[in-house]
């Protein structure tokens, strides 16, 4: 009976690993549930790069030139990898605003008066924040095919490739939220997180092969545009959605896309959340 009631009185201790993992996944529900309660923020997400799919294929379709054609068709096939990627990439400023409106409001230091692990604040924040962009890719996905985006254009695919396409595009976005996790940290308001967390990201995305070819531009911006992870992944997507435009340009990440993705990736995720938590707990103190 003694071993009984001492063992039911000790609590259990679970490892560090699953300790972590449970307290994320309950900071992830948190977020979500608080992300449902505010539907004009989802709104307002989706609204952005619906307007930026219908805008830039039918302003700029048939004034693109693209391999040897300015085709409408041709361009707007071109257009949506480089529309998904942004699309993913812009969520950062959504993930640093949110960090750094929890800071504001004192939650954070609610949150480290709990006996929970320290990263599982910001890594809960952070998948909150991607099932918020798959939702949106999903939706952006529909609103391309509705305007005549169709995969396999250029070369054939298969589902399997453009869902692999779909998961490159949520690794980036993933990893551009470790940046702002780390821009929200570091800024004292949501209103500098915002601005810190997009004025960064427009010339990553515009100085890349996501709306023009990269081959058109001046030989010094081109090696930049061959050698930025965003366009890593862009060029990997047109390759697994069978799209027109792939970039003939002889540097690595232009010649091996998909590797180049994963590694781009999964680098931000590694140095960018160990730089977030290094922050928080320094914060903490």
């Amino acid at each position: 009976m003694t071993a009984v009631t001492d063992t039911l009185a000790k609590p259990k201790t679970r490892g560090a690993i699953a300790q972590s993992i449970s307290d994320s996944l309950v900071i992830t529900k948190r977020n979500l549930i608080r992300m449902s309660r505010i539907p004009e923020m989802v709104i307002f997400g989706l609204i952005q790069p619906v307007m930026f799919v219908i805008l830039f294929t039918y302003v700029f379709g048939g004034s693109m030139k693209i391999g040897d054609t300015t085709d409408a068709q041709v361009y707007k096939n071109f257009l949506m990898a480089g529309i998904f990627a942004q699309t993913v990439t812009f969520a950062t400023a959504g993930a640093g605003a949110g960090i750094a409106d929890d800071m504001h409001k004192g939650l954070i230091d609610r949150f480290r008066s709990l006996p929970m692990a320290r990263g599982a604040v910001l890594t809960g924040r952070t998948l909150a924040d991607l099932v918020q962009t798959a939702l949106t890719l999903l939706v952006l996905a529909i609103v391309a095919l509705i305007v005549g985006w169709r995969p396999g254009s250029a070369e054939p695919t298969n589902a399997a490739r453009i869902l692999a396409g779909f998961g490159l595009l949520l690794l980036l976005g993933y990893a551009f939220t470790w940046i702002g996790a780390l821009i929200g940290l570091t800024v004292r308001t949501p209103e500098a997180a915002t601005s810190g967390g997009l004025i960064w990201l427009f010339p990553v995305t515009f100085i890349s092969n996501a709306f023009v070819d990269s081959n058109q531009m001046t030989p010094w911006l081109q090696h930049v545009a061959d050698w930025n992870p965003f366009s890593a992944t862009v060029q990997a997507c047109r390759k697994l959605f069978g799209d027109p435009g792939l970039s003939q340009s002889q540097a690595w990440p232009m010649q091996h896309p998909v590797w180049a993705s994963l590694i781009y990736s999964i680098a931000i995720v590694v140095i960018f959340r160990t730089l977030s938590v290094r922050k928080y707990r320094r914060a903490e103190g």
